[in-house]
């Protein structure tokens, strides 16, 4: 074994790892976080982010010391600690007719961070997070993105501030829900559109439906009379991805 080896589980270091891991306030104080997996690392890299510290199972942590900072299982025994960056709707530089998604209020990592992973297969512009319930570096969600999160552009801000930028950018806004809507396929998606999901449990605020260009729904034909947001995401974002394939 190496001389700098941790052997213990007390050891500051990992005490501070696990920190990170657990606490989005530390996250937010420190511009810090934790990210797992040697497919999730490289790609962090590869976008940009600077890793500070890096911990490899059995090489400068021992295995009991590298469960003890292990946020998931089966992560390659591998850990970074990286620097965050900051997600400003002013850094944002959209294309022609860019395709963006919104949400509102969403509570859940996992459901964040799938939405995450399915903007980056669908090629989506931006993902603005609108007064958000969770940080975009919890582990959850990182995992749940497999390291979207890194990739897609993002802004988080108020849901204020992102119906000025997008009305201010000539970008139609698209709101998903069920009353006073039409299903999602007879909307033309094709020029400069927003998405607007809600949260998993009371759906959208009333500032967002009055803003909306047009209200859109996904038909539901059974009993139940919802989606699982990150699966609504997909089935618009993919629509959008259809009829711009369709007509170019």
């Amino acid at each position: 074994m190496e001389e700098n080896i941790i052997t213990s589980v007390q050891n500051a270091r990992v005490k501070h790892v696990v920190a990170l891991q657990q606490k989005s306030s530390l996250r937010r104080e420190e511009g810090l976080f934790v990210v797992e997996g040697l497919r999730e690392i490289e790609h962090c890299i590869a976008c940009g982010y600077e890793v500070v510290e890096m911990y490899k199972w059995g090489e400068n942590v021992t295995p009991q010391v590298y469960e003890k900072m292990a946020y998931r299982e089966s992560t390659e025994g591998i850990i970074a600690v990286a620097k965050c960056k900051e997600h400003r709707l002013k850094d944002l530089s959209l294309k022609k007719r860019p395709l963006v998604v919104v949400l509102e209020r969403v509570e859940k990592p996992g459901n964040l961070g799938a939405i995450l992973r399915t903007a980056e297969a669908a090629g989506v512009d931006a993902v603005m997070i609108c007064d958000p319930l969770t940080d975009l570096y919890n582990p959850n969600l990182i995992r749940a993105s497999i390291g979207g999160v890194f990739s897609v552009p993002t802004a988080v801000c108020t849901s204020e501030e992102c119906i000025t930028f997008l009305k201010g950018n000539n970008i139609k806004i698209l709101t998903a829900q069920l009353q006073d809507s039409y299903d999602y396929y007879d909307y033309d998606m094709q020029e400069a559109t927003a998405i607007v999901m809600g949260t998993e449990s009371t759906g959208l605020t009333d500032l967002w439906r009055e803003a909306a260009d047009a209200h859109i729904r996904i038909p539901m034909l059974g009993r139940l009379d919802s989606l699982n947001v990150s699966v609504s995401a997909a089935i618009l974002m993919y629509e959008a991805v259809r009829q711009r394939r369709v007509n170019s």
